[in-house]
């Protein structure tokens, strides 16, 4: 206040929760913006406010108050602009302080009032074509860490890393890498058309080995020894190896007139190499690009170093249980085949099993099971469980399953490295008068399925109990059944009815239905089928399965042996 005159605030003021919906606003941030509370408050801020110099919406990665806002930490900047209710831009300062609202949900206080117009009026052409300021840089990297950290996947890191630089730094981007064999493989060659990335696989493919002598920028890219910006004339004259051909005709075929190339190095070795260039741009590119490209490089060789370090150990995994799934056996009168299926993405490698072996007169023991965990460890114990029920049910063979696995449960947490784990051990032979019996137990896992020749599919649910691993004390149940003539039954692992999608009643069902109407298949096109039809498409873990079909009549016939 000065004399009898009241200077007005003309600072604008809104609160914006986590998620960046405005909560509370002031009435002079009203007046600045030309809108009513009522046409602010509920509103995203960003996607409501926020806009370039061109009156363009600006995009979420471009945004100076993002990273701030999700450090929780304070910023300002004096050069931006919001859009009025009337459409116009307003130049403004501003300035974002985070703060506890006293709830679960943290808050910013956001400050802006008006500046001065730029020289470089709204509308008017940026002084370099796609250049990126300090801040879009960072956010930049922040979200390619963010991005490639996130998967295990080579193939979806190389399709995250061309989505992050494309159209934001160039009209195109090459990604060559190096294989563990040393080879040379242009795995993406990608054009933006019209805003979208558009494939080329036409200027994919292999590529000849990297020349240790070679002084062209690619070649030295891939040996790790320098990042170049470079053009098509330096591929004029006569190439000095297979690379350069290649390198030439990308330039032939893409029209680029500037292209920046990087290595992507992993912590030992050179795994690749970036290529982005430029033809629709008529911007080079610059000293500045060539930095903030190797530093996306150099996210992406970490990114990529994980993921083939995952790939290499769930290859391991995934070998090791193939090569501790065991070769079942030929018994009179019956049919047998089984299953092993990865998981789509590798979590859950390394657990599920399968098992079938004679235990003598006449009887067959068949089991299907799942170890927790993940990888070697869960491959690991499954061997380890696997070879430990296996003395128990032969030295135990005159006694019900459930006494087998009482034993075996005793033994888990003491003898072997498994925590926790399902099974079915059933054990399948026939009674005095000829007829094929089942008797099982079942440890907390999915229940067996029996289907007869004539389609008509149910559940066996008897004989359940706990998971191994709980420590229980209490006696396990046995079921016991007759299996009719033609009937298969299906030991299964979880992978086969569980799915994000819909709950384990749906998925029982479906694979019920299914089980039925393939009934009067062979048993080998039975289980192609059924895995084909029943397992869930977005299914994300492994599947065992072991599927036994019983002859019109068993070949031996004799006493069961005493106690069972």
């Amino acid at each position: 206040m000065i004399g009898d005159t009241i200077t007005p605030i003309r600072t604008g003021a809104y609160v914006v929760d986590g998620r960046g919906v405005i909560v509370a606003v002031n009435a002079v941030a009203e007046r600045l913006l030309g809108r009513p509370a009522a046409g602010l408050v509920g509103a995203d801020a960003h996607d409501l406010l926020h806009r370039t110099a061109h009156g363009e919406t600006l995009p979420t990665s471009q945004c100076r108050m993002r990273p701030a806002f999700l450090a929780g930490r304070p910023a300002q900047d004096g050069g931006e602009w919001f859009e009025k209710g009337d459409g116009t831009l307003l130049p403004v300062a501003w300035s974002i302080t985070p703060y506890d609202a006293g709830t679960d949900d943290t808050c910013a206080l956001v400050l802006f009032h008006p500046r001065e117009a730029p020289a470089e009026a709204p509308g008017a052409p940026a002084s370099r074509e796609g250049a990126l300021d300090e801040l879009e840089r960072l956010a930049l990297l922040a979200e390619t860490t963010t991005q490639l950290t996130s998967t295990l996947s080579v193939d979806e890191a190389m399709r995250r890393l061309v989505a992050l630089v494309l159209p934001r730094l160039a009209d195109w981007a090459v990604i060559d890498l190096i294989s563990e064999r040393d080879e040379v493989w242009r795995t993406k060659v990608v054009h933006v058309e019209e805003g979208v990335p558009v494939p080329r696989p036409d200027l994919e493919g292999p590529m000849a080995r990297v020349p240790a002598e070679s002084q062209m920028p690619l070649s030295r890219a891939l040996r790790g020894v320098s990042s170049t910006i470079t053009g098509p004339e330096t591929y004029d004259r006569s190439p000095d190896s297979g690379i350069a051909v290649e390198q030439r005709r990308l330039f032939e075929a893409t029209g680029m007139h500037s292209a920046a190339i990087a290595p992507i190095r992993g912590l030992r070795e050179v795994l690749g190499a970036l290529t982005l260039g430029r033809s629709e741009r008529a911007d080079a590119f610059t000293p500045d690009d060539l930095t903030l490209l190797e530093d996306i490089t150099r996210r992406t060789g970490l990114a990529l170093d994980n993921a083939r370090l995952y790939q290499r150990q769930r290859k391991v995994a995934e070998t090791m249980q193939r090569y501790l799934l065991p070769q079942l056996p030929r018994v009179p009168g019956l049919e047998m085949t089984s299953r092993y299926v990865p998981a789509p993405d590798a979590s859950h490698v390394g657990g599920d099993w399968y098992d079938a072996f004679p235990l003598g007169e006449g009887d067959t023991a068949l089991v299907i099971g799942d170890v927790s965990g993940h990888d070697l460890d869960a491959a690991a114990g499954m061997a380890q469980l696997r070879n430990v029920l296996r003395s128990y049910a032969w030295s135990s063979r005159d006694e019900p399953p459930g006494r087998v696995v009482e034993r075996v449960d005793r033994a888990v947490l003491r003898i072997t490295d498994v925590s926790m784990a399902t099974l079915v051990l059933a054990v399948l032979g026939t009674d005095e008068d000829g007829r094929w019996t089942l008797r099982w137990t079942n440890a907390g896992h999915p229940p067996p399925l029996l289907v007869t020749r004539e389609g008509v599919a149910g559940y066996l649910t008897e004989g359940g109990g706990m998971l191994l691993g709980t420590s229980t004390d209490r006696p396990r149940a046995d079921g016991s059944t007759v299996l009719p003539p033609g009937a298969t039954l299906v030991l299964y692992t979880d992978g086969l009815i569980e799915a994000p999608s819909h709950t384990i009643d749906d998925g029982l069902e479906r694979l019920r239905r299914h089980a039925a109407a393939l009934a009067h298949r062979p048993v080998g096109e039975f289980t192609d089928e059924l895995l084909h039809r029943a397992r869930p498409v977005d299914n994300d873990d492994d599947v065992a399965l072991l599927a036994v079909r019983v002859g019109a009549r068993p070949v031996h016939v004799g006493p069961r042996p005493a106690g069972g």
